[in-house]
């Protein structure tokens, strides 16, 4: 069994249909999202009806919570947050239909599945202890440990950080999605984790890195009221955080 997981779309539909189509051609037989499908990208509604119609397995990430607790006038998200990124959210919460916003709240936290009637999958956000928690390639054993808090998945899958990679650690295969959709460690070509699981044997992952036509998203940065400079940060997988 192939299966392909991908996180932190963050409404960009060119990069989903190209990550899609070739876990697709590669002979992905199940793919799965974790979370981050809206945020900063100008395709919020189509993304959410793309991992929709494809019946994807996603769970919710901290953008996709914050565009929901916009679009019911959270003040207390408001406090604090920079003024670039609430615009982001707020145009982002804005283009969304009643029908997306219903998808995007019913999204879980996270999804557990027992693959091949023996391994144990846990996908999360950030980490199981928060959306907004991290798991980096130096994790180590004892870090692991407390980040599970008493699961014991023999995959755990996450994204969050944008930074992909495949690690065994303590027995259990970590893997970080990285980023389908905006990469941010320098590299422009998004990522998604291919996982082969068989009856026999250990799951064998590796990232995938793949290209798309860039053209389409920035034409819609450009014709929207998003920073125009996104379009910089999408096109050079470097996230300009002092902006917002």
């Amino acid at each position: 069994m192939l299966l392909a997981f991908l996180s932190d779309i963050h409404g960009n539909l060119p990069a989903l249909r190209q990550a899609l189509a070739d876990a697709k051609r590669r002979g992905a037989e199940k793919i799965y999202c974790a979370g981050d499908l809206v945020g900063y990208g100008p395709f919020p509604e189509q993304v959410c009806r793309l991992i929709a119609d494809e019946k994807i397995t996603a769970i919710m990430g901290n953008y996709d919570a914050k565009v929901l607790s916009l679009l019911h006038h959270s003040e207390d998200l408001k406090k604090g947050m920079k003024p670039g990124k609430l615009k982001i959210l707020t145009w982002t919460s804005r283009c969304l239909s009643r029908t997306s916003e219903i998808f995007l709240s019913g999204l879980p936290s996270c999804h557990r599945e027992t693959l091949e009637g023996r391994f144990q999958l846990l996908m999360t956000h950030g980490s199981p202890s928060s959306w907004e928690d991290t798991v980096y390639q130096s994790i180590t054993r004892c870090a692991l440990e407390k980040k599970l808090a008493g699961e014991k998945p023999d995959i755990l899958v996450c994204g969050h950080t944008h930074v992909p990679f495949i690690k065994k650690v303590a027995g259990i295969t970590v893997i970080n999605c990285g980023s389908a959709g905006m990469p941010i460690d320098g590299e422009p070509n998004p990522s998604y984790a291919l996982l082969r699981i068989s009856q026999t044997g250990a799951p064998s992952g590796r990232i995938i890195r793949f290209s798309y036509p860039q053209e389409e998203l920035v034409r819609a940065i450009a014709s929207s009221s998003l920073p125009p400079d996104l379009a910089d940060d999408f096109q050079s997988g470097k996230k300009k955080r002092e902006k917002i």
